[in-house]
């Protein structure tokens, strides 16, 4: 394809993601919204006095329009598989015939951990980091959460989470098309581990713990992802034709 083929095949690819978004927002919307307004609400309330699991409004909209988010969120984490599915459409002409077969496991890894990082967000950080914040400060101090600030900041630390989760997804696909081996992830680990420094700084809630609880996994899936990458290589030194 030449460079504005490109930008068609990219164009109609988008056109189709925004389809499936509003499809699935409006289905969202309808029929998951309260069950998801629920979910968000426990690792809250669980460690609230009953007498304060209350969350509080300020504007006439605000309500209204963290429905809206909400159900825009819901459908991204919903149909994140066509997404997924989607992006590798997108990539696959310019990959050789064996790779593009692997559309399979990289829309089911891709999607496996984007989930798995909303997941830990929600079972591992916000019991933790929920606990903390609301237990911080004079014995006086009450929270006075409002619908907006509290489900704004689920949504966004899962989505967060689960976008950073896809780094060993990306790592090890340019590690099989080539791009990228083992040694390359060896020898710039030190600057590896800085970026996801960097990263968990500006993902994580502003609390020490949070941030660590982000690089520990996010560490773990890099060094694993280098050993990935060098079974594969090792795999196509021995076997090239197939590999």
């Amino acid at each position: 394809m030449g460079f504005w083929q490109h930008l068609d095949e990219l164009k109609a690819r988008l056109i189709r993601c925004l389809f499936v978004f509003f499809a699935g927002f409006l289905v969202c919307y309808f029929f998951t919204n309260k069950w998801v307004f629920g979910f968000l609400q426990k690792p809250l309330f669980s460690v609230l006095p009953l007498d304060q699991q209350k969350l509080y409004f300020t504007s006439l909209f605000e309500n209204f329009f963290t429905h809206l988010k909400i159900a825009g969120y819901s459908s991204l984490f919903l149909f994140s598989p066509y997404y997924f599915y989607q992006i590798w459409a997108f990539i696959s002409p310019g990959l050789l015939e064996k790779e593009r077969k692997l559309v399979i496991p990289f829309v089911g890894a891709a999607t496996f951990f984007f989930i798995s990082g909303a997941a830990f967000a929600y079972w591992v950080l916000f019991p933790i980091g929920f606990k903390f914040f609301v237990s911080f400060g004079l014995p006086g101090d009450l929270p006075l959460l409002t619908i907006d600030s509290y489900y704004g900041t689920c949504l966004k630390l899962m989505f967060l989470f689960g976008a950073s989760f896809e780094l060993p997804v990306l790592l090890i696909l340019l590690g099989f098309l080539g791009i990228l081996g083992s040694a390359t992830l060896k020898s710039q680990r030190r600057n590896a581990y800085m970026a996801i420094t960097i990263v968990s700084a500006f993902v994580a809630p502003p609390d020490a713990i949070s941030m660590l609880l982000l690089m520990a996994p996010l560490g773990l899936m890099y060094e694993g992802a280098t050993l990935v990458v060098g079974l594969i290589e090792k795999r196509r030194e021995k076997n090239p034709v197939s590999a």
